[in-house]
């Protein structure tokens, strides 16, 4: 059944978390105010090179549609081949969704978005599983392409939720109706749609070496994608809430979510359209609230962070608010600075300081 919460960001967190630790020191920064970092003494007898590779094969066990031949969870088969039949669209692949046979594709997108970060940020620290986690955000990908295939449409979920979550079943197995839901120009999805872009615009970066080709098609399509989701507004929770409540209601408004596509596509694209529309709408799209959540419903942290680094390595001096934002929310996660709240459970540290925060000098 569904968890409160997604479990693909959970996962994709571990990746962040795990690809982090194998990194080793973290980067200098300016010095604020002094932190007792306390050293963990039981995160050496943790394996966190097995837990990256176990997060990026939970993908796989996942996965929906016609499965790879390097499928490595064995015991798992084809299934949902039919997917999009009800609406004459090819939607057959993708993720499902923590216990669930449905795929929703909101969490889905965050869920690449999150990870493909991961690749771009720690890919090289990643190793022998780096090719194992872009092949799990192109399994994505592949999927969002065939669900932004036509202009003004996104076909944002597969399933019925309720009829799904009333009969637990292997995919292989599944019986219960694959019904499909959209978003359009008359039943719009905002959030949903400016997701999606993000998500498009950060693999294109994955794969902008590995695949030009491919890469510019996800760009390409990411573009095309955020112009739908900013010229017809509206929360997707209101015209498909019968069928995408409780399980993945919006709960924090749009706002986030353009304020976080524009910046995923200012740093793909790099195209200056998206700086003036981030200058231009920040204010309005929530780029000063104090939320200190990131996750698959709000992700105003997230946009802070990644305009953060465009002020220090880009020297875009107009970002220079983000950046206080983000250094607040950065330290509320390390124990030892003025505003730490948070708490970390065994196996787990503070998170290595990143090269664009000011709070602290270093962690060892």
């Amino acid at each position: 059944m569904a968890l409160s919460s997604s479990s693909f960001f959970i996962t994709c967190f571990t990746v962040l978390f795990a690809s982090l630790l194998l990194g080793g020191t973290a980067y200098p920064t300016t010095k604020h105010y002094p932190v007792r970092h306390r050293r963990h003494p039981h995160i050496a007898s943790h394996n966190y090179r097995d837990a990256l590779t176990k997060s990026i094969m939970f993908f796989e066990g996942q996965r929906s549609g016609r499965l790879p031949p390097n499928q490595r969870i064995s015991w798992r088969r084809n299934s949902g081949l039919s997917d999009g039949s009800a609406a004459h669209v090819d939607l057959v692949g993708g993720y499902y969704d923590a216990g669930d046979n449905v795929k929703f594709g909101f969490p889905m997108a965050f869920t690449t978005t999150m990870l493909s970060w991961s690749v771009i940020e720690f890919g090289g620290l990643m190793k022998g599983e780096l090719q194992n986690a872009k092949e799990a955000i192109r399994w994505a990908t592949d999927y969002l392409l065939k669900a932004t295939t036509h202009p003004d449409t996104i076909y944002v979920q597969v399933g019925d939720a309720g009829k799904d979550h009333a009969c637990w079943e292997r995919p292989e197995d599944m019986d219960t109706p694959r019904s499909v839901f959209k978003i359009d120009k008359n039943t719009p999805g905002t959030e949903v749609a400016a997701e999606t872009a993000a998500a498009l615009a950060a693999a294109s970066l994955v794969f902008r070496r590995s695949d030009p080709t491919y890469s510019k098609l996800l760009a390409r399509r990411a573009i095309r994608v955020f112009q739908f989701a900013d010229k017809y507004r509206g929360p997707y929770s209101n015209g498909l809430k019968r069928y995408v409540c409780p399980y993945y209601c919006d709960f924090s408004g749009y706002q986030d979510e353009l304020l976080w596509g524009a910046a995923w596509l200012h740093k793909a694209t790099k195209n200056r359209m998206y700086l003036n529309y981030i200058q231009a709408n920040g204010q309005t799209l929530g780029a000063d609230e104090s939320d200190n959540t990131f996750g698959w419903d709000n992700k105003h942290v997230g946009a802070r962070i990644l305009l953060s680094k465009a002020f220090l390595v880009q020297k875009v001096q107009s970002l220079h608010d983000y950046k206080s934002h983000a250094d607040n929310y950065i330290c509320s996660l390390i124990p030892g600075t003025p505003y730490s709240s948070a708490q970390y459970t065994p196996g787990s540290s503070p998170p290595p300081v990143l090269p664009f925060t000011s709070c602290v000098c270093k962690i060892d």
